[in-house]
């Protein structure tokens, strides 16, 4: 038997017809209520499938919001387990202050996924790298 989420996916609002992009729209207000503690953490949220057949929007633009999620550390993803908030409640950032993430060379290096001698890289200061293999 499916577990079911209780997540409240009908507060969000998704505007088709605006100027930001929808993924952005979907993302910033996610965020929005793991920060303001509306998603409690350990909630889990709706499939991919789901939310995008909810809003009618592409799977490919929630798998977006779920990834940079993910990324920013508010959102943890396992396979076959689903998609859970991941913040702890005493550790709330201000919405206003960016989530900064280091620059990890090897990671870039397995994700370029082509076979070259040397890769051309830049660090978060814009630097350039040059690895060579």
């Amino acid at each position: 038997m499916k577990r079911s989420t209780n997540l409240p996916v009908m507060a969000l609002r998704i505007e088709p017809q605006s100027a930001c992009p929808l993924y952005l729209q979907l993302y910033n207000q996610l965020r929005q209520a793991i920060l303001e503690q509306k998603l409690p953490v350990g909630t889990r949220l709706p499939s991919t499938r789901a939310m995008a057949c909810t809003f009618r929007l592409s799977r490919n633009t929630v798998l977006n919001a779920y990834e940079a999620l993910v990324g920013d550390g508010l959102l943890v993803a396992r396979k076959g387990s689903g998609t859970h908030v991941s913040l702890p409640s005493d550790t709330i950032r201000s919405l206003a202050t960016p989530v900064l993430r280091t620059f990890d060379l090897w990671a870039a290096l397995r994700e370029a996924r082509f076979p070259a001698t040397s890769v051309f890289l830049r660090d978060p200061e814009g630097n350039r790298l040059y690895v060579h293999r």
